[in-house]
Protein backbone atom coordinates (compact mmCIF):
# COMPACT_ATOMS: atom_id res chain seq x y z
CA UNK A 1 0.00 0.00 0.00
CA UNK A 2 1.31 3.81 -0.77
CA UNK A 3 0.20 6.17 1.66
CA UNK A 4 1.11 9.18 -0.28
CA UNK A 5 -1.38 10.60 -2.30
CA UNK A 6 0.85 11.64 -4.93
CA UNK A 7 2.64 8.74 -4.76
CA UNK A 8 2.30 5.58 -7.11
CA UNK A 9 3.91 1.98 -8.43
CA UNK A 10 5.04 1.70 -11.69
CA UNK A 11 6.96 -1.38 -13.03
CA UNK A 12 7.62 -2.36 -9.64
CA UNK A 13 9.11 0.85 -8.65
CA UNK A 14 8.00 3.74 -6.43
CA UNK A 15 7.21 7.44 -7.53
CA UNK A 16 6.22 10.89 -5.99
CA UNK A 17 5.11 13.49 -8.80
CA UNK A 18 5.57 11.27 -11.44
CA UNK A 19 9.59 10.96 -10.41
CA UNK A 20 10.97 7.57 -10.23
CA UNK A 21 12.49 7.40 -6.66
CA UNK A 22 14.91 4.89 -7.15
CA UNK A 23 16.67 6.69 -9.63
CA UNK A 24 16.75 10.11 -7.56
CA UNK A 25 18.47 8.08 -4.87
CA UNK A 26 20.73 6.97 -7.51
CA UNK A 27 21.63 10.93 -8.44
CA UNK A 28 21.58 12.58 -5.04
CA UNK A 29 22.37 9.72 -2.30
CA UNK A 30 21.10 8.62 0.47
CA UNK A 31 19.96 9.40 3.00
CA UNK A 32 17.91 12.13 0.76
CA UNK A 33 14.37 13.74 2.28
CA UNK A 34 12.34 14.21 -0.88
CA UNK A 35 9.36 16.67 -0.11
CA UNK A 36 6.17 17.19 -2.64
CA UNK A 37 5.67 20.77 -3.63
CA UNK A 38 2.32 19.60 -5.32
CA UNK A 39 0.93 17.97 -2.04
CA UNK A 40 2.36 21.05 0.04
CA UNK A 41 0.39 23.28 -2.37
CA UNK A 42 -2.50 20.90 -2.20
CA UNK A 43 -2.84 20.83 1.59
CA UNK A 44 -2.22 25.09 1.27
CA UNK A 45 -5.48 25.30 -0.65
CA UNK A 46 -7.45 23.48 1.53
CA UNK A 47 -6.76 25.92 3.93
CA UNK A 48 -7.95 28.77 1.35
CA UNK A 49 -11.19 27.02 0.59
CA UNK A 50 -12.22 25.07 4.12
CA UNK A 51 -10.94 28.22 6.28
CA UNK A 52 -9.81 30.86 4.89
CA UNK A 53 -13.06 31.92 2.10
CA UNK A 54 -14.95 30.22 3.81
CA UNK A 55 -15.32 32.51 7.29
CA UNK A 56 -14.74 36.00 7.04
CA UNK A 57 -11.85 38.06 9.63
CA UNK A 58 -9.20 34.84 9.33
CA UNK A 59 -6.22 34.09 8.98
CA UNK A 60 -3.66 31.31 8.70
CA UNK A 61 -0.27 30.37 9.79
CA UNK A 62 2.47 27.99 9.11
CA UNK A 63 4.19 26.63 11.64
CA UNK A 64 7.53 27.05 10.51
CA UNK A 65 9.45 24.55 13.64
CA UNK A 66 7.64 21.82 11.28
CA UNK A 67 10.07 22.11 8.09
CA UNK A 68 11.98 25.39 7.67
CA UNK A 69 14.01 25.94 4.61
CA UNK A 70 14.29 29.42 2.62
CA UNK A 71 12.09 26.89 -0.34
CA UNK A 72 9.42 25.94 1.95
CA UNK A 73 9.32 29.92 3.18
CA UNK A 74 8.81 30.80 -0.53
CA UNK A 75 6.34 28.60 -1.28
CA UNK A 76 4.18 29.31 1.95
CA UNK A 77 4.01 33.32 0.48
CA UNK A 78 3.07 32.32 -2.54
CA UNK A 79 -0.10 30.07 -0.94
CA UNK A 80 -1.23 33.30 0.84
CA UNK A 81 -0.24 32.20 4.30
CA UNK A 82 1.53 33.71 7.39
CA UNK A 83 4.74 32.36 9.46
CA UNK A 84 5.27 31.79 12.91
CA UNK A 85 8.69 31.27 14.14
CA UNK A 86 9.70 30.75 17.65
CA UNK A 87 13.14 31.72 17.83
CA UNK A 88 15.78 34.46 15.91
CA UNK A 89 16.77 31.86 13.49
CA UNK A 90 13.20 30.87 12.37
CA UNK A 91 12.47 34.56 12.03
CA UNK A 92 16.06 35.34 10.50
CA UNK A 93 15.52 32.67 7.55
CA UNK A 94 11.60 34.26 6.92
CA UNK A 95 13.12 37.20 6.27
CA UNK A 96 15.38 36.37 3.84
CA UNK A 97 13.18 34.00 2.17
CA UNK A 98 11.27 37.12 1.62
CA UNK A 99 8.32 36.66 4.33
CA UNK A 100 6.49 40.33 5.25
CA UNK A 101 7.40 40.77 8.77
CA UNK A 102 3.89 41.73 9.50
CA UNK A 103 2.81 38.36 8.47
CA UNK A 104 4.91 37.03 11.04
CA UNK A 105 3.72 35.38 14.78
CA UNK A 106 6.68 35.57 17.23
CA UNK A 107 5.98 32.60 19.85
CA UNK A 108 8.44 31.19 22.54
CA UNK A 109 8.46 30.59 26.37
CA UNK A 110 11.93 32.02 26.86
CA UNK A 111 12.89 34.41 24.41
CA UNK A 112 16.17 35.86 24.74
CA UNK A 113 16.39 40.24 25.03
CA UNK A 114 18.45 40.06 21.57
CA UNK A 115 15.58 37.91 20.29
CA UNK A 116 13.01 40.61 21.40
CA UNK A 117 14.93 43.37 20.31
CA UNK A 118 15.37 41.84 16.54
CA UNK A 119 11.58 40.80 16.50
CA UNK A 120 10.07 44.25 17.76
CA UNK A 121 12.82 45.98 15.12
CA UNK A 122 11.78 44.14 11.99
CA UNK A 123 8.09 44.82 12.57
CA UNK A 124 6.55 41.67 13.31
CA UNK A 125 2.95 41.36 12.95
CA UNK A 126 2.69 39.67 16.66
CA UNK A 127 4.06 38.96 19.51
CA UNK A 128 2.26 35.65 21.38
CA UNK A 129 3.80 35.93 25.33
CA UNK A 130 3.48 33.62 28.40
CA UNK A 131 5.58 35.45 31.12
CA UNK A 132 5.12 38.85 32.84
CA UNK A 133 9.51 38.73 32.54
CA UNK A 134 8.76 38.78 28.78
CA UNK A 135 5.65 41.31 29.01
CA UNK A 136 7.99 44.13 30.35
CA UNK A 137 11.17 43.82 28.22
CA UNK A 138 8.63 44.20 25.05
CA UNK A 139 7.46 47.10 26.84
CA UNK A 140 10.77 48.59 27.36
CA UNK A 141 12.09 47.91 23.74
CA UNK A 142 9.11 49.28 22.29
CA UNK A 143 9.12 52.69 24.34
CA UNK A 144 12.44 53.01 22.92
CA UNK A 145 11.83 52.50 19.10
CA UNK A 146 8.31 54.47 20.24
CA UNK A 147 6.05 51.88 18.22
CA UNK A 148 3.37 49.87 20.24
CA UNK A 149 3.83 46.21 19.17
CA UNK A 150 0.54 43.89 19.48
CA UNK A 151 0.92 41.08 21.35
CA UNK A 152 -1.46 37.94 22.02
CA UNK A 153 -1.61 35.84 25.46
CA UNK A 154 -0.91 31.85 25.28
CA UNK A 155 -2.82 30.60 27.58
CA UNK A 156 -3.13 26.95 29.15
CA UNK A 157 -6.97 25.95 29.04
CA UNK A 158 -6.14 22.78 31.18
CA UNK A 159 -7.28 19.88 29.26
CA UNK A 160 -6.07 16.25 27.94
CA UNK A 161 -5.58 16.46 24.35
CA UNK A 162 -4.88 12.16 24.26
CA UNK A 163 -1.56 12.39 22.83
CA UNK A 164 1.87 11.45 24.07
CA UNK A 165 3.18 13.43 26.78
CA UNK A 166 5.97 15.41 25.11
CA UNK A 167 3.66 16.96 22.72
CA UNK A 168 1.15 17.56 24.70
CA UNK A 169 0.91 20.89 25.53
CA UNK A 170 -2.28 22.61 27.04
CA UNK A 171 -2.48 20.98 30.30
CA UNK A 172 -1.87 22.80 33.39
CA UNK A 173 1.34 21.02 34.45
CA UNK A 174 2.78 22.97 31.31
CA UNK A 175 6.23 25.00 30.14
CA UNK A 176 4.08 26.91 27.72
CA UNK A 177 0.83 29.30 28.54
CA UNK A 178 -0.59 30.90 31.32
CA UNK A 179 -2.48 28.73 33.44
CA UNK A 180 -6.47 30.33 33.92
CA UNK A 181 -5.97 30.98 37.98
CA UNK A 182 -7.93 34.32 38.83
CA UNK A 183 -5.22 35.43 40.97
CA UNK A 184 -2.84 34.94 37.95
CA UNK A 185 -4.92 36.01 34.75
CA UNK A 186 -5.53 39.66 37.02
CA UNK A 187 -1.29 40.03 37.68
CA UNK A 188 -0.87 39.52 33.26
CA UNK A 189 -4.03 41.65 32.33
CA UNK A 190 -3.26 44.54 34.40
CA UNK A 191 0.16 44.04 33.10
CA UNK A 192 -1.20 44.36 29.56
CA UNK A 193 -3.90 46.98 29.79
CA UNK A 194 -1.03 49.42 32.33
CA UNK A 195 1.81 49.34 29.07
CA UNK A 196 1.71 51.85 26.93
CA UNK A 197 3.47 50.48 24.38
CA UNK A 198 1.59 47.03 24.39
CA UNK A 199 -1.51 46.70 21.97
CA UNK A 200 -2.60 43.87 23.89
CA UNK A 201 -5.36 41.68 20.86
CA UNK A 202 -6.35 38.58 22.99
CA UNK A 203 -5.37 35.09 23.53
CA UNK A 204 -3.62 32.28 21.63
CA UNK A 205 -3.77 28.50 22.81
CA UNK A 206 -1.86 25.43 21.14
CA UNK A 207 -3.20 21.83 23.13
CA UNK A 208 -0.91 19.22 21.82
CA UNK A 209 0.11 17.61 18.12
CA UNK A 210 -1.19 14.62 15.79
CA UNK A 211 -4.74 14.70 17.03
CA UNK A 212 -7.53 12.57 15.34
CA UNK A 213 -10.44 13.38 17.77
CA UNK A 214 -11.74 16.89 17.84
CA UNK A 215 -13.07 17.18 21.48
CA UNK A 216 -10.18 18.68 23.00
CA UNK A 217 -9.83 21.55 20.25
CA UNK A 218 -13.61 22.12 21.11
CA UNK A 219 -13.35 22.31 24.58
CA UNK A 220 -10.22 24.75 25.08
CA UNK A 221 -12.00 26.99 23.02
CA UNK A 222 -14.89 26.72 24.76
CA UNK A 223 -12.71 27.71 27.32
CA UNK A 224 -11.29 30.39 25.75
CA UNK A 225 -14.50 31.56 25.09
CA UNK A 226 -15.42 31.68 28.72
CA UNK A 227 -11.87 33.70 29.49
CA UNK A 228 -13.34 36.22 26.72
CA UNK A 229 -16.39 37.01 28.77
CA UNK A 230 -14.90 36.50 32.08
CA UNK A 231 -12.38 39.68 30.82
CA UNK A 232 -14.33 41.63 29.19
CA UNK A 233 -17.19 42.04 32.84
CA UNK A 234 -13.35 42.38 34.70
CA UNK A 235 -11.67 44.91 32.84
CA UNK A 236 -13.77 46.52 30.25
CA UNK A 237 -11.62 44.56 27.54
CA UNK A 238 -12.92 42.80 24.38
CA UNK A 239 -10.77 40.35 22.84
CA UNK A 240 -10.02 41.31 19.63
CA UNK A 241 -8.22 38.04 18.31
CA UNK A 242 -8.18 34.20 19.19
CA UNK A 243 -5.79 31.96 17.79
CA UNK A 244 -6.60 28.15 17.81
CA UNK A 245 -3.34 26.87 17.41
CA UNK A 246 -2.92 23.70 15.17
CA UNK A 247 -1.86 19.80 15.82
CA UNK A 248 -4.68 18.25 13.38
CA UNK A 249 -3.56 15.18 12.91
CA UNK A 250 -2.58 13.49 9.58
CA UNK A 251 -1.53 9.88 8.62
CA UNK A 252 1.71 8.01 9.46
CA UNK A 253 0.40 4.46 9.19
CA UNK A 254 -2.11 3.14 6.40
CA UNK A 255 -3.86 2.06 9.75
CA UNK A 256 -4.23 5.59 10.40
CA UNK A 257 -7.97 7.40 9.80
CA UNK A 258 -6.66 11.30 9.83
CA UNK A 259 -10.23 13.60 9.73
CA UNK A 260 -10.22 16.76 7.36
CA UNK A 261 -9.81 20.24 8.43
CA UNK A 262 -13.15 20.87 8.30
CA UNK A 263 -13.76 18.27 10.80
CA UNK A 264 -11.52 20.22 13.32
CA UNK A 265 -12.56 24.06 12.22
CA UNK A 266 -16.00 24.22 11.50
CA UNK A 267 -17.40 23.13 14.98
CA UNK A 268 -14.54 25.47 16.23
CA UNK A 269 -15.84 28.19 14.29
CA UNK A 270 -19.47 27.66 15.05
CA UNK A 271 -19.09 27.90 18.62
CA UNK A 272 -17.15 30.99 18.60
CA UNK A 273 -19.94 32.56 16.51
CA UNK A 274 -22.67 30.98 18.99
CA UNK A 275 -21.00 31.90 22.24
CA UNK A 276 -19.63 35.22 21.55
CA UNK A 277 -22.83 36.47 20.69
CA UNK A 278 -24.63 35.01 24.04
CA UNK A 279 -22.30 36.81 25.49
CA UNK A 280 -22.46 40.34 24.08
CA UNK A 281 -19.18 40.07 22.40
CA UNK A 282 -17.38 40.51 18.85
CA UNK A 283 -16.76 38.19 17.09
CA UNK A 284 -12.87 38.29 16.88
CA UNK A 285 -10.38 37.59 13.98
CA UNK A 286 -9.69 34.27 14.14
CA UNK A 287 -6.37 32.31 13.10
CA UNK A 288 -5.01 28.78 13.13
CA UNK A 289 -0.93 27.61 12.75
CA UNK A 290 -1.28 24.16 10.78
CA UNK A 291 2.42 22.83 10.65
CA UNK A 292 2.81 19.29 10.50
CA UNK A 293 -0.56 19.33 8.73
CA UNK A 294 0.86 20.90 5.80
CA UNK A 295 4.53 18.88 5.41
CA UNK A 296 4.26 16.12 7.43
CA UNK A 297 2.38 13.75 4.65
CA UNK A 298 4.06 15.60 1.78
CA UNK A 299 7.70 14.12 2.57
CA UNK A 300 9.62 10.86 2.76
CA UNK A 301 12.56 9.84 3.09
CA UNK A 302 14.90 7.23 1.20
CA UNK A 303 17.38 5.34 2.75
CA UNK A 304 20.25 2.51 1.02
CA UNK A 305 19.59 -0.92 2.80
CA UNK A 306 23.71 -1.68 4.40
CA UNK A 307 23.37 -4.92 6.11
CA UNK A 308 20.35 -7.65 6.67
CA UNK A 309 21.12 -9.60 10.19
CA UNK A 310 18.67 -12.02 11.42
CA UNK A 311 18.81 -13.37 14.79
CA UNK A 312 17.05 -17.53 14.56
CA UNK A 313 14.03 -16.95 16.06
CA UNK A 314 14.47 -13.71 17.56
CA UNK A 315 14.56 -10.48 14.62
CA UNK A 316 15.75 -9.71 11.68
CA UNK A 317 17.75 -6.37 11.32
CA UNK A 318 17.65 -4.09 8.34
CA UNK A 319 20.38 -1.85 8.70
CA UNK A 320 20.04 1.26 6.63
CA UNK A 321 22.64 4.43 6.19
CA UNK A 322 20.50 6.82 8.06
CA UNK A 323 18.62 6.68 11.69
CA UNK A 324 18.28 9.23 14.46
CA UNK A 325 20.59 11.83 13.19
CA UNK A 326 17.96 12.11 10.04
CA UNK A 327 14.72 11.22 12.75
CA UNK A 328 14.83 11.17 16.26
CA UNK A 329 11.11 10.83 16.45
CA UNK A 330 10.68 6.96 17.12
CA UNK A 331 13.75 7.62 20.16
CA UNK A 332 12.06 10.59 21.35
CA UNK A 333 8.45 9.97 21.14
CA UNK A 334 8.34 6.63 20.06
CA UNK A 335 6.66 7.57 16.81
CA UNK A 336 5.55 5.26 14.57
CA UNK A 337 6.35 5.15 10.67
CA UNK A 338 5.79 2.71 7.65
CA UNK A 339 7.81 1.83 4.83
CA UNK A 340 8.18 0.04 1.50
CA UNK A 341 10.79 -0.81 -0.76
CA UNK A 342 11.08 1.67 -3.69
CA UNK A 343 13.06 -0.59 -5.87
CA UNK A 344 10.66 -3.93 -5.24
CA UNK A 345 7.53 -1.92 -4.96
CA UNK A 346 5.01 -4.37 -6.40
CA UNK A 347 5.81 -6.89 -4.56
CA UNK A 348 4.18 -8.25 -1.39
CA UNK A 349 6.03 -8.52 1.91
CA UNK A 350 7.06 -11.85 2.82
CA UNK A 351 9.62 -11.00 5.94
CA UNK A 352 8.86 -8.93 9.34
CA UNK A 353 11.64 -6.63 10.22
CA UNK A 354 13.35 -3.99 12.15
CA UNK A 355 14.62 -0.98 10.59
CA UNK A 356 17.68 -0.14 12.29
CA UNK A 357 19.74 3.31 11.81
CA UNK A 358 23.21 3.55 11.51
CA UNK A 359 24.26 5.50 14.86
CA UNK A 360 26.08 4.36 17.69
CA UNK A 361 22.88 3.16 20.01
CA UNK A 362 20.47 0.95 20.92
CA UNK A 363 17.38 3.18 20.63
CA UNK A 364 18.47 3.71 17.05
CA UNK A 365 15.44 2.36 15.62
CA UNK A 366 13.41 3.67 12.98
CA UNK A 367 10.65 0.71 12.58
CA UNK A 368 9.43 -2.16 13.85
CA UNK A 369 8.03 -4.86 13.29
CA UNK A 370 7.88 -3.91 9.32
CA UNK A 371 6.41 -6.13 6.23
CA UNK A 372 9.73 -6.13 3.42
CA UNK A 373 9.59 -8.38 0.64
CA UNK A 374 13.16 -9.99 0.88
CA UNK A 375 15.39 -7.21 1.79
CA UNK A 376 19.09 -6.95 0.21
CA UNK A 377 22.22 -4.82 0.36
CA UNK A 378 21.78 -2.36 -2.25
CA UNK A 379 17.90 -1.72 -2.04
CA UNK A 380 16.22 1.62 -1.57
CA UNK A 381 13.95 2.10 1.27
CA UNK A 382 11.02 4.80 0.98
CA UNK A 383 9.72 5.77 4.88
CA UNK A 384 6.62 7.60 4.76
CA UNK A 385 5.56 10.75 6.29
CA UNK A 386 9.07 12.19 7.06
CA UNK A 387 7.98 15.98 6.09
CA UNK A 388 7.43 17.63 9.53
CA UNK A 389 10.33 17.54 11.99
CA UNK A 390 13.10 15.28 10.50
CA UNK A 391 14.92 17.80 9.05
CA UNK A 392 14.09 20.46 11.16
CA UNK A 393 15.09 18.09 14.27
CA UNK A 394 18.07 16.75 12.46
CA UNK A 395 21.54 16.24 14.25
CA UNK A 396 25.15 15.80 13.71
CA UNK A 397 25.43 13.11 15.97
CA UNK A 398 28.29 10.74 15.87
CA UNK A 399 29.57 13.26 13.03
CA UNK A 400 27.07 12.64 10.50
CA UNK A 401 26.16 14.77 7.85
CA UNK A 402 22.60 16.03 7.21
CA UNK A 403 20.83 14.75 4.62
CA UNK A 404 20.04 16.68 0.85
CA UNK A 405 16.07 17.88 0.48
CA UNK A 406 14.85 17.82 -3.18
CA UNK A 407 11.59 19.03 -3.82
CA UNK A 408 9.24 17.00 -6.54
CA UNK A 409 6.37 18.80 -8.39
CA UNK A 410 4.82 17.58 -12.37
CA UNK A 411 7.35 15.16 -12.96
CA UNK A 412 10.22 16.84 -12.43
CA UNK A 413 12.99 17.73 -9.23
CA UNK A 414 14.89 20.60 -7.80
CA UNK A 415 17.52 20.27 -5.67
CA UNK A 416 16.71 22.77 -2.00
CA UNK A 417 18.94 21.96 0.30
CA UNK A 418 22.03 20.41 -0.36
CA UNK A 419 24.20 17.43 1.69
CA UNK A 420 26.18 18.66 4.09
CA UNK A 421 29.95 17.67 3.86
CA UNK A 422 32.98 16.45 6.18
CA UNK A 423 33.86 19.88 6.19
CA UNK A 424 30.68 21.61 7.42
CA UNK A 425 30.74 19.45 10.36
CA UNK A 426 33.86 21.79 11.88
CA UNK A 427 33.88 25.06 9.85
CA UNK A 428 32.48 27.04 13.16
CA UNK A 429 35.58 24.83 14.91
CA UNK A 430 39.58 26.43 15.83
Amino acid sequence: MVPNSHASVKDGRLFLDGVDLVQLAAEQGTPLYVVSESLVRERCAEIRSAFLEKYPNTAAYYASKAFQTLDMCRIVIQEGLGMDAVSGGELFAALKAGVDPRRITFHGNAKSTDELDYALRVGVGRIVSDNLAEVAEIERIAAGLGRRQALLYRITPGVDSHTHRFISTGSLDSKFGIPLDPSVCDLYMRAVLDAAHIDFRGFHFHIGSQLYDNFSHLAATGIALKLMADVKASYGFETKELILGGGFGIKYLPSDNAPGLSYFLDPMMALIAEKTAEAGLPMPWVAIEPGRWIIGEAGLTLYTIRSVKTIPGIRTYVGVDGGMADNIRPALYEAKYYGLLANKAGLEPSKTVTIAGKCCEMGDILIRDLGLPDPETGDILAVFSTGAYNHSMASNYNRIPRPAVVMTRGGGYRLSVRRENYEDLVIRES
